[in-house]
């Protein structure tokens, strides 16, 4: 696997995320590794006929987490060069097929792809997991939201207190059903864990959307797919998320 890390910061957690990665699964196409110093643009991976990209943030590449996260990203790309459904499937098809006939609002849109996106982590990290330990994910998506949990006013009108004030609390709760689906699909949590505590707080100021049931469509999704059993479930979550969930919270 050929790597190339620009020399104006850390190097070392690429080539030990390389190395980690290539013991199970070798890239044909060179990667060139960017940093940029915006924070918010933690990874982003772009593929080329020759080549593939990975941007990390300076913060990112030197955080506790930058030796997984870019075992995350060479997965995505070995997952792009090997045609995998969930990453050469538009989004667009299964929008066209769920919702075609329907008026859907731009924010449900832009959530049905990071919804996508979720699908996506769930065949990338199914090779990430098998070369990393499990342990800094789980804390990671605690904290993660835990934090979109935390600005809470102290009251609210009619005694109703909103539990997630900074993130939309549907894609929020969507998320919380990411984190445990992708971690029970791979053992990585007990029962007891507190992320299914902040699970529920996330499901009860979302009632529009079943955590349990968007749980279910990630920790299932075929560990072999074709493009057929992809779409479909594509479609049926996306109409899961902006139709009946709309329905569920019309009727409460």
């Amino acid at each position: 696997m050929e790597l190339r890390v620009e020399d104006v910061g850390p190097t070392k957690p690429f080539y030990t995320a390389r190395d980690r990665f290539a013991a199970e699964w070798e890239l044909e196409l060179p990667v060139e590794v960017e940093l940029r110093e915006d924070p918010d643009e933690r990874t982003l991976t772009g593929h080329y006929d020759d080549h593939h990209v990975l941007v990390m943030s300076r913060q990112a590449a030197t955080s506790a987490m930058a030796v997984e996260l870019a075992c995350h990203e060479f997965a995505h790309m070995y997952r792009y060069e090997q045609a995998h459904p969930s990453h050469h499937l538009k989004t667009e098809e299964a929008l066209f097929l769920a919702l075609a006939g329907h008026s859907v609002e731009r924010r449900k849109l832009a959530h049905v792809y990071q919804i996508a996106n979720h699908m996506k982590d769930i065949y990338a990290d199914d090779l990430t997991l098998a070369v990393t330990s499990p342990v800094k994910l789980v804390d990671f998506m605690e904290s993660s939201l835990a934090a979109a949990l935390a600005d809470r006013p102290a009251h609210a009108p009619d005694g109703w207190v909103r539990q997630t004030t900074g993130a939309d609390p549907d894609i929020t709760a969507v998320n919380a059903a990411f984190a445990l689906a992708l971690l029970e699909r791979h053992d990585a949590i007990d029962p007891d864990h507190r992320l299914y505590a902040l699970a529920r707080a996330a499901g009860a100021d979302a009632p529009g959307v079943r955590v349990e049931t968007f749980k279910e469509h990630f920790r299932s999704l075929a560990r072999e797919t074709d493009e057929s059993t992809y779409r479909k479930a594509l479609v049926d979550v996306t109409r899961e998320y902006v139709l009946d969930s709309s329905r569920t919270a019309a009727a409460d």
